[in-house]
């Protein structure tokens, strides 16, 4: 018989997932500093451990339904948030952010995204409650994103944080300085906004356009909003440190784009099954259910997620390496990693 998932373990999930991001803040606040690739790579690999205790967690509590739709929601917003990335590299290279700011902007900005994903989270919930057919809505829409994403990769990110920014640079009367993390300066004898303000501005706008690609993702796996917020939140926990590992090696994934896209692609076709089988519109099939189109189970739906980010990833690599020993690539452009290191 499968299990449900336990009230007491949502709470006291919830209240776990609090604290620990409530004492990373503190950390930041505390002690900001440039993390080296070493200590970026072990909080990397804490907070995935602590991904798949939880998912044990959810396994021994909750049953095999359950926990793996955890794991296979936690693995897609994952990588989807590993895209994510380069937009933040964007804005961050934008606005000249001087590296010992990062780590606090870029923790207000996933706290941000946890919030912006909480409320989508629970529209989405709502929107599945009151009308069945909104799946349809969810796979066509994850559809025209994957093949958008296919079609012109990042530049769409590009063009729209591009778009932000220079609309805030000529709105807003700011300084060309960093003060910390204040808003706002003394400047001259006048106050006037630091940049940060506008970073923080144009990483919201960001977030709630991740939240508006990523949620309908995940609901394609799971329907349990308890499900769809915790693995959001343990995508996005790992987050910063990743950045500051990866670096500018986000923007060398050259084919990250296409896993992504693949991937968006696949859930949404899974969420056009999903509807056809729960079907009750008058005008698909008489509005009764139909039963031919294949069931995409959620160890399939992982299996595929994995691989696709898989080769994307080593393909990424493997082209890296090729350009570099052709000479396409300068040594600065294909050495990101030793950068990133001597940078920290």
């Amino acid at each position: 018989m499968e299990l449900s998932i336990p009230l007491w373990f949502e709470v006291g999930s919830l209240i776990v997932l609090s604290l620990i991001l409530l004492l990373d803040l503190l950390r930041v606040v505390w002690k900001p500093h440039v993390p080296s690739t070493k200590e970026s790579a072990l909080w990397v690999g804490f907070y995935v451990a602590l991904a798949l205790v939880f998912a044990g967690a959810m396994f021994v509590f909750s049953g095999e339904k359950y926990g793996s739709e955890f794991l296979a929601g936690w693995v897609t917003e994952y990588s989807l948030s590993v895209d994510n990335l380069f937009v933040f590299v964007l804005i961050m290279a934008s606005f000249s952010v001087p590296k010992r700011y990062q780590q606090e902007v870029l923790m207000v900005g996933i706290l941000l995204a946890i919030v912006f994903r909480g409320i989508f989270i629970l529209l989405g919930a709502a929107l599945i409650a009151s009308f069945s057919w909104i799946f349809y809505v969810f796979g066509a829409f994850l559809l025209v994103v994957a093949i958008q994403q296919l079609s012109s990769g990042r530049e769409d990110d590009v063009q729209r944080e591009n778009a932000v920014i220079r609309f805030l640079r000529t709105r807003i009367d700011m300084t060309n300085t960093y003060d910390g993390m204040k808003f706002r300066i003394i400047e001259d004898g006048k106050k006037r906004w630091t940049p940060i303000l506008v970073v923080l501005i144009a990483i919201g706008t960001a977030d709630v356009v991740f939240a508006v690609d990523s949620i309908p993702a995940i609901y394609g796996i799971t329907e349990s909003p308890f499900i769809v917020f915790t693995a959001n939140v343990f995508a996005l926990m790992g987050l910063r440190q990743l950045y500051f590992l990866l670096g500018d090696l986000i923007d060398k994934l050259a084919y990250l784009h296409i896993g992504i896209a693949f991937i968006l692609g696949f859930i949404g076709v899974k969420l056009v099954f999903h509807a056809l089988h729960t079907n009750e519109l008058p005008f698909i099939n008489g509005g009764q259910h139909v039963d031919w189109v294949p069931v995409i189970g959620t160890w399939e739906s992982l299996i595929v997620i994995v691989v696709a980010m898989t080769i994307a990833v080593v393909a990424s690599l493997m082209k890296l390496k090729k350009d570099r020993d052709s000479g396409a690539v300068t040594p600065s452009e294909s050495e990101d990693v030793d950068q990133a290191r001597s940078n920290h």
